[in-house]
């Protein structure tokens, strides 16, 4: 999984660093090797609404706090909740523990639409997953941003 996700953003023109790590599975997991203080490392969520239609991976900065109630409402969605991991494998090829909006590249239909935090878009170095537990990717907004376009997944911005 990692090396298809390299392989896409090399194959974009889009430049990245990377971290090789321990296997990581929570925030405090990456907060504890030290990770924070390589740059904003992101927080992923993949969430759906009541009725299953819809789809969306949340990405924030870690220390925010996410409400999945005010959520949905901004997002014109209504009531949101976890997506199974059958659904995370399905539409993002990844397991629990490995959301990143870099997931994007295995929906091949675009049926996710990917939310950022309004306060990334400014940012020049975020931390995400490169699709497994092992690694960080580091990378400016607009590169990711970049990224999504080019896999064809709808961009959504949103103040918390």
């Amino acid at each position: 999984m990692k090396q298809k996700t390299l392989n896409f953003l090399a194959s974009h023109g889009i430049p990245y660093e990377i971290t090789e790590h321990e296997a990581v599975y929570t925030m405090e997991d990456m907060e504890r090797l030290g990770l924070y203080e390589l740059g904003t490392v992101c927080k992923n969520l993949f969430v759906r609404d009541q009725k299953g239609k819809k789809h969306f991976l949340i990405t924030v900065h870690n220390n925010t706090k996410i409400d999945l109630k005010l959520l949905g409402e901004l997002l014109g969605a209504g009531k949101l909740s976890f997506a199974s991991a059958e659904r995370l494998q399905k539409y993002l090829g990844v397991e629990a523990g490995c959301v990143s909006p870099l997931g994007i590249i295995n929906d091949e239909e675009n049926k996710v639409a990917v939310v950022f935090e309004e306060k990334l878009t400014e940012e020049v170095r975020l931390g995400v997953h490169p699709n497994c537990h092992s690694a960080t990717l580091w990378l400016s907004y607009a590169d990711l941003a970049s990224a999504v376009k080019a896999a064809g997944n709808e961009i959504l911005t949103i103040k918390l």
